[in-house]
């Protein structure tokens, strides 16, 4: 499945044709990047099977779950220089693309916003330090080297891109889909949305032979994660992880007990980007997200 909107989804057959289905039933469990069996009836189909997904990326509150995509190679997460960025909400999509076993990708934008480009990419220093790829892209007034850079981590693989408004999605899709207009707005008369689709999560191709695919997804405010367990929240951090042997006690928390071997790597708020002489170094600001997280973790249930 290519797109959905309400109850309408758009399903792609193997040669490239896309037609409108209905799943059966009165709540619909299909997501986009769902493979399907539909058949057909009249102009549109209804979709009779979802085959079983190796992964799902989804975000959990209190109330209610929103699954993004499934059956995707990686998640990548675009922030901007400018605005300021949220680490909370960083943090929160990688946990869960962890949770997922989703490979992730953090790609800055607007390398060209000076001071602002070097302040955001130290603070994105932890990140480096324990593993994960972090990418500096310019996509305006850029000769295609940061992009060309980008392709490379793309290029056979299908993406989901997640990020705040402001960090410059729709300009990348734009910039890797030359289509990506007329794909939208054909999207949106199948669907007959009256919208467009970003307010839901679309896949494009970004290539003639479609081995290659950029899943947009809308903005989100909130990121809950509550389909996770305080106990498991420090294993899916790969910096806290690094530590985990080293604790007193094997139900640690990592909070408050003596001999606590996570909280004996926890730098300073000045953590440079190779960790002073600790290579399971974890910086403040990220043992202060586990912290908050934990907490809202294991706070009982308001509903």
């Amino acid at each position: 499945m290519v797109a959905a909107f309400g109850r309408h989804c758009l399903v792609e057959s193997a040669d490239g044709s896309r037609r409108i289905c209905h799943p059966r039933g009165k709540k619909s469990t299909v997501v986009v990047g769902d493979l399907v069996q539909w058949l057909p009836s009249a102009d549109e189909g209804s979709i009779e099977q979802v085959h079983e997904r190796r992964n799902l990326l989804y975000r959990q509150d209190e109330l209610r779950t929103k699954s993004f995509a499934s059956n995707i190679d990686q998640v990548l997460v675009l922030l901007a220089a400018d605005p300021v960025f949220s680490e909370s909400q960083l943090s929160r999509a990688l946990i869960a693309a962890e949770a997922a076993a989703i490979e992730a990708l953090i790609v800055l934008n607007k390398r060209d916003l000076h001071p602002a480009f070097e302040l955001a990419w130290q603070r994105l220093a932890p990140y480096r330090h324990m593993g994960t790829r972090v990418l500096a892209l310019q996509l305006r007034n850029d000769g295609g080297e940061t992009l060309a850079a980008l392709r490379a981590e793309l290029d056979g693989r299908h993406t989901l891109v997640l990020g705040p408004s402001g960090a410059g999605k729709s300009t990348l899709v734009n910039r890797l889909v030359p289509d990506a207009g007329a794909q939208t707005g054909e999207i949106s008369r199948a669907l007959n949305s009256g919208r467009h689709t970003t307010t839901s999560t679309t896949w494009y191709w970004t290539d003639a032979a479609r081995q290659t695919a950029l899943i947009d997804s809308p903005g989100f405010q909130e990121f809950g994660l509550h389909h996770i367990e305080p106990s498991d929240l420090a294993s899916l951090m790969p910096d806290l992880r690094a530590a985990l042997g080293e604790c007193r006690f094997y139900n640690c928390t990592h909070l408050h007990e003596p001999g606590c071997g996570v909280r004996a790597h926890v730098m300073g708020d000045g953590m440079a980007a190779g960790g002073q002489d600790d290579p399971k170094a974890i910086s403040a600001s990220r043992y202060r997200i586990y912290q908050d997280l934990f907490a809202e973790l294991s706070a009982p249930a308001r509903y």
